[in-house]
Protein backbone atom coordinates (compact mmCIF):
# COMPACT_ATOMS: atom_id res chain seq x y z
CA UNK A 1 0.00 0.00 0.00
CA UNK A 2 1.21 3.22 -0.75
CA UNK A 3 2.11 6.36 1.28
CA UNK A 4 -1.37 8.20 0.63
CA UNK A 5 -3.31 4.83 1.66
CA UNK A 6 -1.36 4.71 4.76
CA UNK A 7 -2.25 7.93 5.62
CA UNK A 8 -6.07 7.91 4.54
CA UNK A 9 -5.81 4.86 7.16
CA UNK A 10 -4.67 6.68 9.74
CA UNK A 11 -6.82 9.46 9.56
CA UNK A 12 -9.82 6.77 9.54
CA UNK A 13 -8.31 5.25 13.03
CA UNK A 14 -9.85 8.02 14.38
CA UNK A 15 -13.50 6.88 13.59
CA UNK A 16 -15.54 4.76 16.10
CA UNK A 17 -15.99 2.24 13.34
CA UNK A 18 -12.01 1.82 12.77
CA UNK A 19 -10.51 2.54 16.15
CA UNK A 20 -9.73 -0.85 17.13
CA UNK A 21 -8.49 -2.09 13.75
CA UNK A 22 -4.71 -2.76 13.41
CA UNK A 23 -2.92 -0.74 10.39
CA UNK A 24 -3.28 -2.50 7.09
CA UNK A 25 0.11 -4.51 5.75
CA UNK A 26 2.31 -2.34 3.33
CA UNK A 27 1.33 -4.29 -0.58
CA UNK A 28 3.29 -2.70 -3.96
CA UNK A 29 0.42 -4.31 -5.89
CA UNK A 30 -1.78 -2.28 -7.94
CA UNK A 31 -4.29 -0.44 -6.10
CA UNK A 32 -8.04 0.21 -7.65
CA UNK A 33 -8.37 3.57 -9.58
CA UNK A 34 -10.98 4.87 -6.99
CA UNK A 35 -9.46 6.46 -4.14
CA UNK A 36 -12.16 7.56 -2.43
CA UNK A 37 -12.76 3.58 -1.04
CA UNK A 38 -9.35 2.56 0.00
CA UNK A 39 -10.07 3.43 3.99
CA UNK A 40 -13.53 1.92 3.64
CA UNK A 41 -14.35 -1.50 4.91
CA UNK A 42 -17.73 -2.29 3.36
CA UNK A 43 -18.12 -4.72 6.14
CA UNK A 44 -18.23 -2.19 8.72
CA UNK A 45 -21.97 -1.86 7.72
CA UNK A 46 -24.31 -4.82 6.51
CA UNK A 47 -26.06 -3.09 3.69
CA UNK A 48 -22.82 -2.37 2.16
CA UNK A 49 -21.29 -5.71 2.20
CA UNK A 50 -22.34 -6.40 -1.25
CA UNK A 51 -23.20 -3.11 -2.79
CA UNK A 52 -23.52 0.62 -2.38
CA UNK A 53 -26.99 -0.19 -4.10
CA UNK A 54 -29.18 -0.15 -1.18
CA UNK A 55 -31.18 2.96 0.00
CA UNK A 56 -31.81 1.78 3.68
CA UNK A 57 -30.43 -0.36 5.99
CA UNK A 58 -31.22 -3.73 6.61
CA UNK A 59 -33.92 -4.27 9.35
CA UNK A 60 -33.07 -5.96 12.68
CA UNK A 61 -35.88 -8.63 11.91
CA UNK A 62 -34.66 -9.70 8.68
CA UNK A 63 -30.81 -9.85 9.93
CA UNK A 64 -31.90 -12.47 12.60
CA UNK A 65 -33.86 -14.02 10.09
CA UNK A 66 -31.74 -14.20 7.14
CA UNK A 67 -28.41 -14.92 8.96
CA UNK A 68 -26.65 -18.33 9.13
CA UNK A 69 -23.44 -17.83 11.44
CA UNK A 70 -24.21 -18.81 14.17
CA UNK A 71 -24.29 -22.43 12.47
CA UNK A 72 -22.09 -21.88 9.44
CA UNK A 73 -19.06 -20.69 11.26
CA UNK A 74 -18.63 -24.57 11.69
CA UNK A 75 -16.75 -24.11 8.08
CA UNK A 76 -14.80 -21.75 9.30
CA UNK A 77 -11.38 -24.13 8.20
CA UNK A 78 -12.74 -25.21 5.09
CA UNK A 79 -13.44 -21.36 4.26
CA UNK A 80 -9.88 -20.46 5.51
CA UNK A 81 -8.13 -23.02 3.22
CA UNK A 82 -10.71 -22.78 0.36
CA UNK A 83 -9.73 -18.90 0.30
CA UNK A 84 -5.98 -19.57 1.06
CA UNK A 85 -5.76 -22.18 -2.05
CA UNK A 86 -7.83 -19.06 -4.32
CA UNK A 87 -5.49 -16.35 -3.41
CA UNK A 88 -2.44 -18.57 -3.95
CA UNK A 89 -4.22 -19.66 -7.80
CA UNK A 90 -4.49 -15.55 -8.62
CA UNK A 91 -0.88 -14.61 -7.14
CA UNK A 92 0.15 -17.56 -9.56
CA UNK A 93 -2.01 -16.07 -12.31
CA UNK A 94 -0.96 -12.10 -12.16
CA UNK A 95 -4.33 -11.39 -10.89
CA UNK A 96 -3.29 -10.83 -7.65
CA UNK A 97 0.41 -8.95 -6.53
CA UNK A 98 3.05 -10.98 -4.30
CA UNK A 99 3.04 -8.04 -1.38
CA UNK A 100 -0.91 -8.52 -1.30
CA UNK A 101 -0.83 -12.72 -1.07
CA UNK A 102 1.75 -12.57 1.18
CA UNK A 103 -0.64 -10.23 3.75
CA UNK A 104 -3.81 -12.32 3.13
CA UNK A 105 -1.71 -15.91 4.39
CA UNK A 106 -0.51 -13.83 7.09
CA UNK A 107 -3.82 -12.16 7.77
CA UNK A 108 -5.48 -16.03 7.76
CA UNK A 109 -2.96 -17.01 10.26
CA UNK A 110 -4.18 -14.50 12.68
CA UNK A 111 -7.74 -15.46 11.71
CA UNK A 112 -7.45 -19.26 12.38
CA UNK A 113 -5.21 -18.53 15.75
CA UNK A 114 -7.98 -16.22 16.70
CA UNK A 115 -10.92 -18.84 16.14
CA UNK A 116 -8.97 -21.66 17.76
CA UNK A 117 -8.25 -19.67 20.68
CA UNK A 118 -11.94 -18.90 20.91
CA UNK A 119 -11.07 -14.80 21.05
CA UNK A 120 -12.80 -14.25 17.13
CA UNK A 121 -15.83 -12.38 17.41
CA UNK A 122 -18.86 -13.72 15.02
CA UNK A 123 -21.26 -10.70 14.40
CA UNK A 124 -24.84 -11.42 13.40
CA UNK A 125 -24.96 -8.59 11.40
CA UNK A 126 -22.06 -9.87 8.87
CA UNK A 127 -24.79 -12.72 8.61
CA UNK A 128 -22.47 -15.48 7.80
CA UNK A 129 -18.69 -17.66 7.87
CA UNK A 130 -17.67 -15.73 4.79
CA UNK A 131 -18.42 -12.51 5.48
CA UNK A 132 -17.35 -12.47 8.85
CA UNK A 133 -14.24 -13.72 7.66
CA UNK A 134 -13.59 -11.68 4.91
CA UNK A 135 -14.82 -8.60 7.28
CA UNK A 136 -11.94 -9.34 9.71
CA UNK A 137 -9.35 -10.16 6.72
CA UNK A 138 -9.89 -6.80 5.45
CA UNK A 139 -9.65 -5.18 8.92
CA UNK A 140 -6.37 -6.70 9.28
CA UNK A 141 -4.62 -6.28 5.81
CA UNK A 142 -6.49 -3.74 4.30
CA UNK A 143 -7.10 -3.34 0.54
CA UNK A 144 -5.64 -7.13 0.11
CA UNK A 145 -8.69 -8.41 1.88
CA UNK A 146 -10.63 -6.53 -0.73
CA UNK A 147 -9.45 -8.21 -3.44
CA UNK A 148 -9.38 -11.49 -2.25
CA UNK A 149 -12.98 -12.39 -3.41
CA UNK A 150 -11.86 -11.66 -6.93
CA UNK A 151 -13.15 -13.88 -9.83
CA UNK A 152 -15.30 -15.75 -6.92
CA UNK A 153 -19.22 -15.32 -5.45
CA UNK A 154 -20.37 -16.64 -1.86
CA UNK A 155 -22.40 -18.63 -4.26
CA UNK A 156 -19.37 -20.51 -5.00
CA UNK A 157 -17.41 -20.29 -1.78
CA UNK A 158 -20.33 -21.57 0.37
CA UNK A 159 -20.53 -24.91 -1.97
CA UNK A 160 -16.54 -25.00 -2.08
CA UNK A 161 -16.70 -25.18 1.57
CA UNK A 162 -19.65 -27.21 2.11
CA UNK A 163 -18.06 -30.06 0.12
CA UNK A 164 -14.34 -29.22 2.10
CA UNK A 165 -15.86 -29.87 5.10
CA UNK A 166 -18.07 -33.00 4.63
CA UNK A 167 -15.18 -34.86 2.58
CA UNK A 168 -13.49 -34.61 5.69
CA UNK A 169 -16.64 -36.13 7.96
CA UNK A 170 -17.36 -38.83 5.71
CA UNK A 171 -13.35 -39.94 6.59
CA UNK A 172 -14.48 -39.24 9.97
CA UNK A 173 -17.75 -41.59 9.74
CA UNK A 174 -15.81 -44.00 7.95
CA UNK A 175 -13.22 -44.65 10.26
CA UNK A 176 -15.83 -44.86 13.04
CA UNK A 177 -17.76 -47.43 10.66
CA UNK A 178 -14.57 -49.48 10.93
CA UNK A 179 -14.17 -49.16 14.80
CA UNK A 180 -17.77 -50.38 14.97
CA UNK A 181 -17.44 -53.78 12.84
CA UNK A 182 -14.05 -54.19 14.62
CA UNK A 183 -16.26 -54.37 17.85
CA UNK A 184 -18.74 -56.53 16.46
CA UNK A 185 -16.61 -58.70 15.01
CA UNK A 186 -14.79 -59.38 18.39
CA UNK A 187 -17.97 -60.10 19.97
CA UNK A 188 -19.24 -62.84 16.92
CA UNK A 189 -15.57 -64.49 17.62
CA UNK A 190 -16.19 -65.99 20.78
CA UNK A 191 -19.86 -66.72 20.55
CA UNK A 192 -19.59 -68.96 16.87
CA UNK A 193 -20.33 -71.88 18.74
CA UNK A 194 -23.35 -70.54 20.40
CA UNK A 195 -27.23 -70.84 19.38
CA UNK A 196 -29.53 -68.56 19.03
CA UNK A 197 -32.76 -69.28 17.79
CA UNK A 198 -32.99 -67.61 14.19
CA UNK A 199 -36.05 -65.50 13.83
CA UNK A 200 -38.83 -65.17 10.77
CA UNK A 201 -41.75 -62.69 11.68
CA UNK A 202 -40.62 -62.70 15.22
CA UNK A 203 -41.06 -66.46 15.74
CA UNK A 204 -38.85 -68.88 15.97
CA UNK A 205 -37.62 -70.27 12.62
CA UNK A 206 -34.20 -72.07 12.47
CA UNK A 207 -31.18 -72.33 15.09
CA UNK A 208 -28.43 -69.84 14.16
CA UNK A 209 -25.02 -68.76 15.72
CA UNK A 210 -25.04 -65.85 17.69
CA UNK A 211 -21.76 -64.81 16.08
CA UNK A 212 -23.36 -65.19 12.52
CA UNK A 213 -26.38 -62.55 14.08
CA UNK A 214 -23.70 -60.30 14.80
CA UNK A 215 -21.72 -60.52 11.58
CA UNK A 216 -24.56 -59.70 9.68
CA UNK A 217 -24.60 -56.21 11.39
CA UNK A 218 -21.32 -56.11 9.99
CA UNK A 219 -22.17 -56.55 6.51
CA UNK A 220 -24.33 -54.16 6.64
CA UNK A 221 -22.06 -51.57 8.09
CA UNK A 222 -19.40 -52.56 5.58
CA UNK A 223 -22.05 -51.54 2.35
CA UNK A 224 -22.49 -48.19 4.78
CA UNK A 225 -18.63 -47.41 4.24
CA UNK A 226 -18.69 -48.88 0.74
CA UNK A 227 -21.93 -46.42 0.65
CA UNK A 228 -20.05 -43.57 1.98
CA UNK A 229 -16.76 -43.83 -0.19
CA UNK A 230 -18.50 -43.61 -3.02
CA UNK A 231 -20.64 -40.75 -2.52
CA UNK A 232 -17.19 -39.10 -1.63
CA UNK A 233 -15.94 -39.02 -4.82
CA UNK A 234 -18.73 -37.19 -6.19
CA UNK A 235 -18.67 -34.60 -2.88
CA UNK A 236 -14.67 -34.35 -3.95
CA UNK A 237 -15.60 -31.88 -7.32
CA UNK A 238 -14.42 -28.20 -6.70
CA UNK A 239 -17.62 -25.51 -7.54
CA UNK A 240 -15.02 -22.49 -7.13
CA UNK A 241 -14.26 -20.79 -9.87
CA UNK A 242 -17.96 -20.60 -11.18
CA UNK A 243 -18.63 -17.33 -9.05
CA UNK A 244 -22.29 -16.23 -8.93
CA UNK A 245 -23.68 -18.54 -12.19
CA UNK A 246 -21.95 -18.09 -15.29
CA UNK A 247 -18.02 -18.12 -14.10
CA UNK A 248 -15.81 -15.25 -14.73
CA UNK A 249 -13.61 -13.27 -16.96
CA UNK A 250 -10.43 -13.60 -14.96
CA UNK A 251 -8.18 -16.52 -16.68
CA UNK A 252 -8.46 -18.24 -13.27
CA UNK A 253 -6.68 -22.18 -12.86
CA UNK A 254 -9.52 -24.10 -11.45
CA UNK A 255 -7.41 -26.94 -11.58
CA UNK A 256 -4.96 -25.93 -10.23
CA UNK A 257 -7.40 -24.73 -7.08
CA UNK A 258 -8.51 -28.75 -7.16
CA UNK A 259 -5.09 -29.89 -6.91
CA UNK A 260 -4.22 -27.92 -3.96
CA UNK A 261 -7.53 -28.64 -2.15
CA UNK A 262 -7.27 -32.15 -2.74
CA UNK A 263 -10.27 -32.52 -4.82
CA UNK A 264 -10.34 -35.07 -7.90
CA UNK A 265 -12.00 -33.03 -10.57
CA UNK A 266 -13.71 -29.55 -11.18
CA UNK A 267 -17.75 -29.00 -11.60
CA UNK A 268 -18.06 -28.01 -15.12
CA UNK A 269 -20.64 -26.60 -15.53
CA UNK A 270 -20.76 -23.04 -13.70
CA UNK A 271 -24.76 -23.40 -13.19
CA UNK A 272 -24.86 -26.81 -11.78
CA UNK A 273 -21.58 -25.58 -9.53
CA UNK A 274 -23.01 -23.47 -7.55
CA UNK A 275 -26.80 -24.35 -7.77
CA UNK A 276 -26.02 -28.79 -6.99
CA UNK A 277 -26.63 -30.03 -3.42
CA UNK A 278 -26.99 -33.22 -4.54
CA UNK A 279 -24.36 -34.26 -2.83
CA UNK A 280 -25.83 -33.65 0.50
CA UNK A 281 -28.89 -35.21 -0.69
CA UNK A 282 -26.84 -38.56 -1.61
CA UNK A 283 -24.70 -38.59 1.92
CA UNK A 284 -28.10 -37.87 3.93
CA UNK A 285 -29.35 -41.36 2.13
CA UNK A 286 -26.25 -42.84 3.08
CA UNK A 287 -26.25 -41.57 6.74
CA UNK A 288 -30.37 -42.52 7.06
CA UNK A 289 -29.54 -46.34 5.59
CA UNK A 290 -27.14 -46.18 8.28
CA UNK A 291 -29.11 -45.13 11.24
CA UNK A 292 -31.47 -47.52 9.50
CA UNK A 293 -28.94 -50.36 10.57
CA UNK A 294 -28.67 -49.17 14.05
CA UNK A 295 -32.04 -49.21 14.49
CA UNK A 296 -32.56 -52.71 13.76
CA UNK A 297 -29.62 -53.41 15.68
CA UNK A 298 -31.25 -51.26 18.37
CA UNK A 299 -34.46 -53.11 18.02
CA UNK A 300 -32.71 -56.17 19.06
CA UNK A 301 -30.49 -55.00 21.79
CA UNK A 302 -33.72 -54.05 23.20
CA UNK A 303 -35.74 -57.44 22.84
CA UNK A 304 -32.63 -59.37 23.67
CA UNK A 305 -32.14 -57.46 26.45
CA UNK A 306 -36.17 -57.77 27.83
CA UNK A 307 -37.22 -60.50 30.69
CA UNK A 308 -38.82 -61.92 28.09
CA UNK A 309 -36.07 -63.11 26.08
CA UNK A 310 -33.00 -62.77 28.59
CA UNK A 311 -30.50 -63.34 25.84
CA UNK A 312 -27.84 -60.62 26.41
CA UNK A 313 -27.44 -58.12 29.67
CA UNK A 314 -25.79 -54.26 28.78
CA UNK A 315 -23.00 -52.79 30.50
CA UNK A 316 -24.53 -50.25 33.51
CA UNK A 317 -22.44 -47.29 31.63
CA UNK A 318 -25.11 -47.49 28.76
CA UNK A 319 -28.01 -47.99 30.43
CA UNK A 320 -30.64 -45.78 33.35
CA UNK A 321 -32.82 -46.48 36.19
CA UNK A 322 -36.26 -45.09 36.55
CA UNK A 323 -37.48 -42.30 39.20
CA UNK A 324 -39.98 -44.50 40.67
CA UNK A 325 -39.40 -48.24 40.09
CA UNK A 326 -36.29 -49.63 41.75
CA UNK A 327 -35.98 -52.65 39.90
CA UNK A 328 -35.78 -51.01 36.02
CA UNK A 329 -32.28 -51.07 34.30
CA UNK A 330 -33.39 -49.45 30.92
CA UNK A 331 -31.96 -49.75 27.44
CA UNK A 332 -32.04 -45.94 26.62
CA UNK A 333 -29.00 -45.50 24.19
CA UNK A 334 -30.65 -48.25 21.67
CA UNK A 335 -33.97 -46.71 22.47
CA UNK A 336 -32.85 -42.95 21.55
CA UNK A 337 -30.16 -44.40 18.94
CA UNK A 338 -33.71 -46.11 17.39
CA UNK A 339 -35.48 -42.59 17.97
CA UNK A 340 -32.56 -40.72 16.37
CA UNK A 341 -32.99 -42.48 12.98
CA UNK A 342 -36.18 -40.83 12.02
CA UNK A 343 -34.38 -37.37 12.84
CA UNK A 344 -31.39 -38.38 9.96
CA UNK A 345 -34.52 -39.86 7.70
CA UNK A 346 -36.76 -36.92 8.63
CA UNK A 347 -33.24 -34.39 6.89
CA UNK A 348 -33.23 -36.46 4.36
CA UNK A 349 -36.65 -35.55 3.36
CA UNK A 350 -36.04 -32.11 4.15
CA UNK A 351 -33.29 -31.42 1.69
CA UNK A 352 -35.18 -33.51 -0.90
CA UNK A 353 -38.24 -31.23 -0.49
CA UNK A 354 -35.82 -28.12 -0.40
CA UNK A 355 -34.22 -28.64 -3.29
CA UNK A 356 -37.55 -29.77 -5.80
CA UNK A 357 -38.94 -26.55 -6.38
CA UNK A 358 -35.60 -24.67 -7.04
CA UNK A 359 -34.97 -23.03 -10.45
CA UNK A 360 -31.33 -22.59 -11.48
CA UNK A 361 -28.93 -21.14 -10.27
CA UNK A 362 -28.31 -20.85 -6.71
CA UNK A 363 -31.03 -19.15 -4.82
CA UNK A 364 -31.13 -18.77 -0.82
CA UNK A 365 -33.54 -21.89 -0.19
CA UNK A 366 -29.56 -23.45 -0.02
CA UNK A 367 -29.18 -21.81 3.17
CA UNK A 368 -31.22 -24.36 4.23
CA UNK A 369 -29.44 -27.13 3.20
CA UNK A 370 -26.70 -26.56 6.38
CA UNK A 371 -28.42 -27.34 9.52
CA UNK A 372 -30.17 -31.06 8.73
CA UNK A 373 -27.07 -31.73 7.07
CA UNK A 374 -24.54 -30.46 9.90
CA UNK A 375 -27.36 -32.46 12.24
CA UNK A 376 -27.25 -35.41 10.55
CA UNK A 377 -23.28 -35.73 10.40
CA UNK A 378 -23.17 -34.84 14.32
CA UNK A 379 -26.04 -37.58 15.15
CA UNK A 380 -24.37 -40.41 13.26
CA UNK A 381 -21.18 -39.57 14.27
CA UNK A 382 -22.41 -39.42 18.03
CA UNK A 383 -24.34 -42.94 17.65
CA UNK A 384 -21.58 -44.65 15.96
CA UNK A 385 -18.94 -43.78 18.23
CA UNK A 386 -21.39 -45.03 21.42
CA UNK A 387 -22.02 -47.89 19.70
CA UNK A 388 -18.31 -49.16 19.35
CA UNK A 389 -17.72 -48.90 22.52
CA UNK A 390 -21.84 -50.06 24.23
CA UNK A 391 -21.57 -53.73 21.59
CA UNK A 392 -18.00 -54.19 23.79
CA UNK A 393 -20.48 -54.45 26.61
CA UNK A 394 -22.69 -56.96 25.64
CA UNK A 395 -22.95 -59.81 28.15
CA UNK A 396 -24.08 -62.95 26.61
CA UNK A 397 -26.31 -65.28 28.22
CA UNK A 398 -25.93 -68.73 25.86
CA UNK A 399 -28.21 -70.89 28.23
CA UNK A 400 -31.47 -68.22 27.61
CA UNK A 401 -31.06 -68.48 24.16
CA UNK A 402 -30.63 -72.22 23.77
CA UNK A 403 -33.90 -72.42 25.44
CA UNK A 404 -35.34 -69.98 23.87
CA UNK A 405 -34.24 -72.03 19.86
CA UNK A 406 -35.88 -75.50 21.87
CA UNK A 407 -39.50 -73.66 21.59
CA UNK A 408 -39.81 -73.66 18.46
CA UNK A 409 -39.57 -76.92 16.43
CA UNK A 410 -36.43 -74.99 14.78
CA UNK A 411 -35.22 -78.16 13.15
CA UNK A 412 -38.43 -78.77 11.32
CA UNK A 413 -36.60 -78.01 7.88
CA UNK A 414 -33.51 -80.17 8.79
CA UNK A 415 -35.87 -83.25 8.83
CA UNK A 416 -37.37 -81.62 5.55
CA UNK A 417 -34.11 -81.83 3.83
CA UNK A 418 -33.10 -85.40 5.49
CA UNK A 419 -36.02 -86.43 3.77
CA UNK A 420 -35.41 -85.05 0.24
CA UNK A 421 -31.91 -86.57 0.29
CA UNK A 422 -33.87 -89.74 1.07
CA UNK A 423 -35.36 -88.99 -2.40
CA UNK A 424 -38.42 -87.24 -1.32
CA UNK A 425 -39.28 -84.00 -3.27
CA UNK A 426 -39.29 -80.87 -1.34
CA UNK A 427 -42.66 -80.54 -1.53
CA UNK A 428 -43.26 -83.50 -0.44
CA UNK A 429 -41.18 -83.52 2.70
CA UNK A 430 -42.44 -80.24 3.72
CA UNK A 431 -46.33 -81.82 4.10
CA UNK A 432 -44.73 -85.16 5.83
CA UNK A 433 -42.74 -82.48 8.47
CA UNK A 434 -45.84 -80.64 8.89
CA UNK A 435 -47.95 -83.57 10.26
CA UNK A 436 -45.25 -84.54 12.37
CA UNK A 437 -44.85 -81.28 13.73
CA UNK A 438 -48.48 -81.26 14.76
CA UNK A 439 -48.67 -84.59 16.24
CA UNK A 440 -45.51 -83.58 17.96
CA UNK A 441 -47.12 -80.22 19.61
CA UNK A 442 -50.12 -82.22 20.53
CA UNK A 443 -47.72 -84.23 22.31
CA UNK A 444 -45.83 -81.29 23.67
CA UNK A 445 -42.58 -82.50 23.24
CA UNK A 446 -40.27 -81.79 20.31
CA UNK A 447 -39.12 -83.54 17.06
CA UNK A 448 -36.15 -85.30 18.56
CA UNK A 449 -38.31 -86.80 21.15
CA UNK A 450 -40.66 -88.46 19.17
CA UNK A 451 -40.27 -92.32 18.97
CA UNK A 452 -38.53 -93.53 15.66
CA UNK A 453 -41.65 -95.84 15.68
CA UNK A 454 -43.60 -92.76 16.01
CA UNK A 455 -41.70 -90.78 12.96
CA UNK A 456 -41.90 -94.03 11.00
CA UNK A 457 -45.18 -93.52 10.91
CA UNK A 458 -44.82 -90.36 8.78
CA UNK A 459 -42.13 -92.23 6.65
CA UNK A 460 -40.67 -94.98 6.60
CA UNK A 461 -36.94 -94.15 5.17
CA UNK A 462 -36.50 -92.30 8.76
CA UNK A 463 -33.99 -94.03 10.44
CA UNK A 464 -31.79 -93.94 13.69
CA UNK A 465 -29.35 -91.87 12.11
CA UNK A 466 -32.11 -88.71 12.07
CA UNK A 467 -31.93 -87.82 15.95
CA UNK A 468 -28.43 -86.25 15.10
CA UNK A 469 -29.89 -83.87 12.73
CA UNK A 470 -32.78 -82.77 14.91
CA UNK A 471 -30.69 -81.77 17.51
CA UNK A 472 -29.93 -77.66 17.90
CA UNK A 473 -26.61 -78.22 17.25
CA UNK A 474 -26.30 -80.94 14.42
CA UNK A 475 -28.84 -78.33 12.50
CA UNK A 476 -26.39 -75.50 13.18
CA UNK A 477 -23.19 -77.94 12.03
CA UNK A 478 -25.02 -78.85 9.08
CA UNK A 479 -25.09 -74.99 7.37
CA UNK A 480 -21.81 -75.44 5.98
CA UNK A 481 -22.90 -73.70 2.75
CA UNK A 482 -20.38 -70.70 2.14
CA UNK A 483 -22.18 -67.65 4.03
CA UNK A 484 -23.80 -70.26 6.56
CA UNK A 485 -24.15 -70.40 10.30
CA UNK A 486 -22.36 -72.93 10.83
CA UNK A 487 -19.61 -72.17 13.55
CA UNK A 488 -16.46 -73.39 10.92
CA UNK A 489 -17.98 -70.98 8.34
CA UNK A 490 -18.72 -67.96 10.94
CA UNK A 491 -14.78 -68.71 11.23
CA UNK A 492 -13.93 -68.00 8.00
CA UNK A 493 -16.06 -64.55 7.70
CA UNK A 494 -14.60 -63.78 11.42
CA UNK A 495 -10.85 -64.30 9.45
CA UNK A 496 -12.22 -62.73 6.19
CA UNK A 497 -13.34 -59.22 8.36
CA UNK A 498 -10.24 -59.39 10.68
CA UNK A 499 -8.73 -59.05 7.23
CA UNK A 500 -10.54 -56.39 5.59
CA UNK A 501 -10.54 -54.18 8.19
CA UNK A 502 -6.86 -54.36 9.31
CA UNK A 503 -5.76 -54.19 12.97
CA UNK A 504 -6.58 -51.65 15.51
Amino acid sequence: MGAGAVQEQREGEKSPSTIDCPQPMRSTASRSTRPSMSNDNQFDKKSRAWSALFSEPMSELVQRYTASVDFDKRLWRADIDASLAHAEMLAAQRILGADDHAAIVRGMAQIAADIESGAFEWKLELEDVHLNIEARLTQLVGDAGKRLHTGRSRNDQVATDVRLWLRGEIDSLCALLTALQRALVDVAEPNAEVILPGFTHLQVAQPVSFGHHLLAYVEMFSRDAERLLDVRRRVNRLPLGAAALAGTSYPLDRERVARTLGFEGVCQNSLDAVSDRDFAIEFSAAAALCMVHVSRLSEELILWMSQSFGFIDLADRFCTGSSIMPQKKNPDVPELARGKTGRVVGHLMGLLTLMKGQPLAYNKDNQEDKEPLFDTVDTLSDTLRIFAELVGGISVKPEAMERAALKGYATATDLADYLVKKGLPFRDAHEVVAHAVKVAIAQGVDLSELPLATLQTFHPSIGEEVYALLTLRGSLDARQVLGGTAPAQVRVQIARHRARLGPA
